[in-house]
């Protein structure tokens, strides 16, 4: 939770009731009169959490108070709870190239296609995209694959290789995990 600020909207006597607690939360703790200086301090902060008492339109990770009055230990439970279910959901998608990768749904996606992963697929793309070099077939078996061992297995090169194909044929892209002779890499 660092990092996380809450933006009290139109609420005077939370907003001092939580800038007293401030140093004790783990939130930095903000207040806001007017929709345009909501949308300021929004656009300014990435991680984020709006505290209104009814909801604002068109604006993301809001927590309704229309219970009031409130514990203050519910409250900050409420908070929490709001807090980790919006970075889930900022963390679930991300891009790679062209494409997105859904990680709660296991799909790669490209414009309006769109491809089921097994979870060992979408380890190995996500593993290849944090790397700006290419990686070894060792490197990939011990860190994707927690094994290591002197034998000789073609376990890593089955699964790029169906893991080539599926993506060829679904969005005709021979060019997203390149082999070199030193491993592969994501394009």
């Amino acid at each position: 939770m660092n990092n996380q600020n809450l933006i009290i909207f139109n609420l005077k006597s939370l907003y001092s009731i939580l800038k007293e607690l401030e140093e004790h939360l783990n939130f930095k703790i903000f207040e806001s009169f007017s929709i345009k200086n909501l949308n300021d301090k929004i656009k300014s902060s990435k991680n984020y959490l709006v505290i209104t008492q009814k909801k604002v339109n068109d604006i993301n990770n809001q927590l309704i108070l229309d219970n009031v009055p409130i514990k203050i230990s519910k409250l900050i439970e409420k908070i929490n709870i709001q807090s980790l279910k919006f970075q889930f959901n900022e963390k679930s998608e991300f891009r790679i190239a062209q494409y997105k990768i859904d990680l709660n749904s296991r799909e790669l996606i490209a414009e309006n296609n769109t491809l089921k992963l097994t979870e060992k697929e979408t380890n190995i793309i996500i593993y290849l995209s944090q790397s700006k070099d290419p990686v070894s077939v060792d490197q990939l078996q011990f860190d994707v694959w927690g094994y290591r061992s002197k034998l000789e297995t073609h376990t890593v090169e089955t699964h790029i290789y169906r893991l080539r194909k599926k993506i060829l044929k679904k969005f005709n892209d021979n060019n997203f995990i390149l082999s070199h002779k030193n491993g592969y890499q994501i394009n």
